[in-house]
């Protein structure tokens, strides 16, 4: 997709400017079509700060982070939440054998045993270092890239981009939790002409800015970035643009 030309990418662009209650009604439109974030896709309750809860989105960050179909991660995360096993502790008394079973029906095919060994493993960590709360590691942390580090220590299975997807959902809950916008959620933004930007620090700014100061919508900015990444990551950059729930409003929509 060519980025949008003009402007320089400044955080006052005309367009952005000239147009921002349109690109907010437009971000609502998106939020409703896309499900919203994947947490509350999944009904996670994360802006209530609980331990519980905030566990559940680092299980479904690493189920979503190994890169194959959101479809299948979301399958998975159910599976153990039906299964009971989406605590600490639960995970620690479960069998590895339990665990694989459920990936297996989830549709896993390739990451299924390093999720079984790792699940329990970051479990084991967190428990031993921060007493089974994620929310006394972010505690701890000195700063953004200490909670990084700190994250990535709990288990193999904290990869990179785990934790990236993990910190985009803490995102205005934990104060030092400000990862980078998602390339997809840029992609998407610029088919739909939501800002005038080309690189993912301006265009995480100026979406910051069309959300704070264009409406007065419950969600949370994270749930707008997510569900703009969800966009650019299954239709736009997938090229399903036929099938794209706003190809009405996309440049390279219908």
């Amino acid at each position: 997709m060519k980025p949008i030309s003009g402007g320089g990418g400044g955080i006052d662009g005309p367009l952005l400017a000239s147009q921002g209650p349109r690109q907010y009604a437009l971000c609502v439109k998106v939020l409703d079509r896309m499900d919203g974030s994947c947490p509350s896709a999944l009904g996670i309750d994360l802006a209530s700060m609980k331990s519980d809860e905030v566990f559940k989105w680092l299980l479904a960050s690493i189920l979503l982070g190994t890169g194959g179909r959101e479809a299948v991660a979301f399958r998975a995360y159910r599976g153990l939440e039906k299964a009971g096993l989406t605590s600490p502790g639960r995970l620690l008394t479960t069998n590895w054998q339990s665990l694989v079973d459920i990936l297996d029906q989830s549709g896993y095919i390739r990451h299924n045993f390093k999720i079984a060994i790792g699940l329990p493993g970051v479990a084991a960590t967190l428990n031993s270092d921060y007493e089974g709360d994620l929310n006394r590691l972010h505690f701890f942390a000195r700063d953004e890239r200490d909670l990084e580090r700190r994250l990535q220590g709990l288990g193999k299975a904290m990869r990179p981009a785990t934790v990236t997807l993990f910190l985009r959902g803490l995102r205005e809950l934990w104060e030092k939790a400000n990862p980078p916008l998602a390339r997809e959620a840029l992609i998407a933004s610029q088919g739909l002409r939501l800002l005038d930007a080309t690189s993912t620090t301006v265009a995480l700014e100026e979406l910051r800015i069309l959300w704070d100061e264009n409406g007065e919508d419950q969600s949370r900015f994270s749930d707008v970035e997510a569900a703009l990444m969800r966009l650019g990551r299954g239709y736009c950059r997938t090229r399903r643009c036929h099938m794209c729930p706003v190809k009405e409003e996309c440049r390279n929509g219908a």
